[in-house]
């Protein structure tokens, strides 16, 4: 069996006037994040360390902010279609590990929910994926509350 790992990061700015998408979910926040697509930084991070693992290159080559077809897109379509590709190339995700850091809002409450939906999505078992939150004791971008960051690490195998 081949085994390979992939690490994923992603980042995005706070932003008013936006939904506050994280792991699939929305979540009640004055704040959304910025970026083209919903911004959702978990599942970019994750579809970065998929892609990354498969040597797919990376979400940005994929699915460009360019195009407008991504503009506002649910990320949940992000990963699946990057679970196709990785099913393409001849691989299925073994397990992930993810940690958003954020000081606001409080994220513990909503990590069963996101497993779940990221489950779904995968076509993958829940207890696949591991999902922490932290925060960075106030310092940094995060630490001033001006937008949330994740990381991601995967294992995938060759079917």
């Amino acid at each position: 069996m081949k085994i390979r790992t992939g690490f994923g990061y992603d980042v995005h700015a706070f932003a008013a006037d936006r939904e506050l998408w994280l792991g699939g979910i929305r979540i009640d926040h004055p704040f959304g994040l910025a970026g083209h697509s919903d911004a959702d930084v978990l599942i970019h991070a994750i579809c970065d360390a998929l892609l990354g693992a498969a040597n797919l290159r990376d979400i940005g080559y994929h699915f460009p902010d360019t195009a407008d077809e991504y503009e506002g897109m649910d990320s949940k379509i992000l990963l699946a279609r990057t679970m196709t590709l990785l099913r393409e190339a001849g691989y299925e995700p073994g397990n992930i590990d993810a940690t958003i850091v954020a000081e606001q809002p409080r994220l513990n409450p909503h990590i069963p929910l996101m497993r779940q939906t990221l489950a779904a999505t995968m076509q993958i078992a829940p207890d696949e994926i591991s999902i922490k939150a932290t925060t960075t004791e106030k310092l940094g971008f995060t630490g001033r509350r001006e937008g949330i960051a994740a990381c991601a690490a995967v294992l995938i195998t060759r079917r």
